[in-house]
């Protein structure tokens, strides 16, 4: 490989999508093998179960699809994570599914990438799951793309296939909000390893980095959650009071930072109370700190004995969120029971959980035509639309253009617990290029 810039971001969190059959579970597969993530017995099992299969190579597929119904069906059916690391770089990979009815798997498990992985088979092309997934990426705010053409050697003419293929692919996501410096297109075979870890003799029209050096030198926010410097976000978790005899007074609020850093000294606001006091000291299991940055799990003390409690947020004073009662938002819904206007369901932000109804669904995006339909009577599973929501307490909630942590939340079922929409605060719809609004 060539010397490659290091960043200082040493954990990329990306995400696997792709359409059922295009590769992504040997691709997954072939990166754990390269990189000698997996276990000496692992490829034995791999290469023996290969050769029942009657294949000449081992199906690299077979260290990934680790369910016997995936195994069985030949496709991925739930969220993995995987973790695999180089001398660059460390790396939190969720393998997606790529079947449409899996879609809210798909955003579950690109929700917190830094950069997606974004498979379609050179046979094949841009197809109608590659629309769907590369506009869910889009909403989700995901940052980077990396567009693998699969089964490269399977085609004719392969350069022609992947110059129109990356065309085609490039209309899309300029259309999405992605600009050129964000997408990186790469034609792979995932079955032989082409431009997977080491440069293919077999893509001489094609002079770019391979999956693996993209992979380890893309520049990426080291915080996954935040696009903007908003100050200091932390949702309490947890109040901690010993009431023991070493700590009779000791009164802590444990969470992990949301976004921002705090240091002792610094004056902040509770939420949605708007009490100011500040920071006395930051503890840890370790010690106290003189500093401590988004994403670590700490115990804040604060000067004053002020009202605090679970699901409340500590934030820096300046531009902190304004607590908010209703509002619109970006929904995947995510059950099979359709939504309809008036639902009464349970809202999850944070640590703040309250009741909450579904006002009107303003529009449901068609992500094939990238159009709106105006004002659908019900929203299906795997549907995104554009709704209003009130809840019974406000919550202190940033757009999520601004902060995907803490502008994201959950509709729950009150009766059953179950989860039944992912939920973007704002209008994620407006980052799109809309068409023509169509008939509802």
């Amino acid at each position: 490989m060539s010397d490659l810039p290091v960043h200082s971001t040493q954990l990329l969190r990306l995400a696997t999508a792709g359409s059922v059959d295009d590769g992504k579970s040997t691709l997954v597969g072939r990166l754990l093998y390269d990189t000698k993530s997996v276990l000496a017995d692992q490829i034995d099992a791999v290469t023996r179960a290969s050769v029942d299969k009657g294949l000449d190579t081992p199906d690299l597929s077979l260290l990934v699809d680790g369910l016997r119904a995936e195994r069985e069906q030949g496709i991925t059916i739930d969220v993995a994570y995987r973790y695999f690391a180089t001398p660059r770089r460390s790396f939190v990979l969720a393998d997606t599914p790529g079947h449409v009815q899996y879609t809210r798997n798909t955003v579950s498990g690109a929700s917190t990438a830094q950069l997606v992985v974004l498979l379609v088979d050179a046979r094949k092309g841009v197809v109608a799951q590659t629309r769907k997934h590369a506009a869910v990426l889009a909403l989700l705010g995901v940052p980077k793309l990396v567009l693998a053409v699969n089964k490269i050697d399977l085609v004719d003419d392969p350069a022609a296939v992947f110059a129109d293929i990356c065309g085609r692919f490039n209309e899309l996501t300029r259309s999405l909000g992605w600009s050129p410096e964000d997408v990186q297109e790469i034609p792979v075979s995932a079955l032989h390893g082409d431009n997977v870890a080491v440069r293919s003799e077999n893509t001489p029209y094609y002079d770019g980095p391979t999956l693996i050096e993209h992979l380890e030198s893309v520049p990426v926010d080291a915080d996954v959650h935040g696009r903007h410097e908003i100050g200091l976000r932390f949702p309490v978790q947890y109040v901690i009071r010993p009431r023991t005899a070493d700590f009779p007074d000791y009164r802590g609020y444990a969470g992990q930072i949301a976004a921002g850093t705090v240091r002792p000294g610094d004056e902040v606001v509770i939420l949605p109370a708007g009490t100011r006091t500040t920071i006395e000291r930051i503890d840890t299991a370790d010690g106290e700190l003189a500093l401590a940055h988004a994403g670590r799990s700490v115990t804040l003390i604060l000067a004053d004995d002020v009202d605090v409690s679970r699901g409340d947020v500590i934030a820096a004073p300046t531009a902190a969120p304004e607590p908010i009662d209703q509002f619109e938002a970006t929904v995947c819904w995510l059950a099979e029971k359709p939504l309809r206007p008036g639902a009464r369901l349970l809202l999850k932000h944070g640590t703040r959980t309250t009741q909450a109804i579904v006002g009107t669904l303003e529009e449901r995006f068609d992500e094939q035509n990238l159009t709106s339909v105006p004002a659908p009577e019900s929203l299906e599973l795997n549907e995104i639309a554009r709704i209003t929501v009130r809840v019974a307490e406000p919550i202190a909630a940033d757009d999520y253009k601004v902060n995907r942590r803490t502008g994201s939340f959950l509709l729950i079922d009150p009766a059953g617990g179950n989860t039944l929409a992912a939920g973007l605060v704002g209008n994620s719809l407006a980052e799109v290029e809309l068409g023509d609004r169509v008939p509802a």
